[in-house]
């Protein structure tokens, strides 16, 4: 840690008034970079030992030529671990530096308490120096130029998995059988599938419709276990690494990529939150603990500036603390459950106040339960809606602008939720890794009214094929007719089909 003394001096006061009250946070350490120092790191995602690829070169040109231009200034960098690492800029003014330390304290109990962060390795600088490492020796061993084009497939596909997987166990372990029949192609030869009962009692419990049901059961339950795979699957990558016909060392970059996808996932699914919770708690600890008088303009021309929204884009520090002070301010007045919910008088329900008390309790609750998801569908209500000024946008092509294209609180609703959805990205499933039994690979896209953009999607099947080395097809849907997108390693096609599902 190479902070000054002074700003040693802020961080330990600014960790006590984190701390008393109530965050829980990892223990912290700051490192001070100049704009260059903290560019690259951003670059990397927050680990500098992170393997080597273009991409990130990319990104760090971008950042560099936004803080030249004065588009864009980076004033802090946080990483989900334990211990917690932040960065500062050493040109930061001081009570920039003094709102970051706040900010950083917050996204640490964020990122400690969240239900959404649990699963995460929280050794993840770790394991990016072992990953960095592992993908150097591959580089001196095969050559730089091969390693990074399989890099640049497996990028292309990282957000194939299936993210609520580390939560929801989607099916059975797979087990291996010495040869032999399962149970229920047992069952189903010996005709086991009758209730056990009485001789006099059978006809009741075992009634021929009912016996039939059991054998259909039986029967499905068997062609299930019989396709490839069982049932569709979400995580692709998962898919790919157990069956494709990898190298070793193609399957240990996969898996790294994969690896790194499940760890990012839970920043990306609670961005709104995250940003929400920091904003609000700097705020809180600026303003009552640590601004002296002197500094109250800049701090506030800062924080504006922060929570500045242009027209046809969502802040997520805006509407995230936006949204956690009207949940504290509706729980300490008691403006929810079946009496308010079920009161007609709009002037009783604006007064409403019980003088419960129980804004703070509720907002730490919030915290750890909730993804954007869930915050947004459970909190977020008329009022809010309109208080915030949320509408729909479009953009109007004769006027070259983005209009407000609805306000109905319905509609806005469902337009967030629909971004913030799998992370704004489409629903793809693993259906058949036997297509037409030539160990073709078939793919199925969950249609929800949106159509792919088939230029990316033909791209996505060519990243596929690279590893899966046979023809690879995405059925979907282009308004609400079948599609049926095909590479076979030469050429691409699109045909209409009749939707499978």
């Amino acid at each position: 840690m190479n902070l000054t003394s002074e700003l040693r001096e802020l961080k330990d006061e600014i960790r006590g008034y984190a701390s008393e009250f109530g965050l829980d946070f990892f223990e912290t350490f700051f490192e001070l970079l100049d704009f260059d120092e903290l560019n690259e790191v951003a670059a990397f995602g927050g680990f500098p030992t992170r393997y080597p690829h273009w991409r990130f070169g990319m990104e760090y040109e971008e950042l560099s030529k936004g803080y030249s231009y004065g588009l864009q200034k980076i004033y802090e960098m946080v990483i989900n671990n334990d211990p917690c690492y932040a960065y500062l800029m050493n040109c930061n003014a001081l009570v920039d530096q003094k709102l970051v330390i706040a900010h950083v304290y917050a996204h640490s109990d964020f990122f400690k308490n969240n239900l959404w962060f649990s699963k995460t390795d929280r050794k993840m600088m770790d394991k990016m120096a072992n990953h960095g490492t592992k993908i150097r020796r591959y580089i001196e061993k095969l050559g730089h130029e091969k390693v990074e084009t399989f890099i640049d497939v497996c990028l292309t596909l990282e957000n194939l998995v299936d993210y609520h997987a580390p939560f929801v166990k989607r099916r059975d372990d797979r087990r291996t059988r010495a040869g032999g029949e399962d149970e229920e192609e047992a069952a189903l030869r010996a005709g086991v599938v009758r209730l056990r009962s009485k001789e006099y009692m059978d006809r009741f419990i075992n009634p021929p419709e009912f016996l039939e049901a059991q054998k259909r059961r039986l029967e499905d339950k068997i062609q299930r276990k019989r396709r490839f795979p069982e049932d569709k699957q979400k995580d692709v990558l998962e898919f790919l690494l157990e069956y494709a016909p990898l190298q070793r060392w193609e399957q240990e970059i996969l898996s790294m990529i994969r690896e790194e996808a499940y760890y990012f996932a839970p920043q990306g699914m609670t961005k709104i939150m995250n940003e929400g919770w920091a904003t609000y708690w700097h705020s809180t600890l600026m303003t009552q603990r640590i601004l002296k008088d002197s500094e109250l303009i800049d701090y506030a021309d800062h924080h504006s500036g922060t929570l500045g929204t242009r027209p046809g884009a969502l802040n997520p520090y805006k509407v995230g603390v936006e949204l956690f002070r009207d949940i504290e301010d509706r729980w300490n007045k008691g403006k929810f459950g079946k009496e308010f919910d079920e009161c007609d008088d709009l002037v009783a329900k604006k007064n409403w106040n019980r003088d419960l008390g129980l804004g703070r309790q509720k907002i730490f609750e919030v915290r750890k339960i909730y993804n954007d998801v869930s915050f947004i569908d459970t909190f977020l209500n008329e009022d809010f809606c309109r208080e915030q000024k949320l509408f729909v946008y479009r953009y109007n092509p004769r006027s070259g602008q983005y209009e407000i294209g609805d306000r109905d609180f319905a509609k806005v609703k469902e337009q967030l939720l629909y971004s913030l959805t799998n992370m704004g990205q489409p629903f793809i499933y693993v259906t058949d890794g036997n297509y037409s039994n030539r160990g073709e690979l078939y793919l199925w896209h969950k249609w929800d009214g949106i159509d792919l953009r088939f230029d990316q999607a033909l791209d996505t099947l060519k990243g596929i094929h690279r590893i899966w080395q046979r023809p690879v097809h995405l059925e979907t849907k282009e308004e609400g007719r079948g599609r049926l997108l095909s590479f076979d390693g030469e050429n691409t096609s699109i045909k209409e089909i009749t939707p499978t599902q």
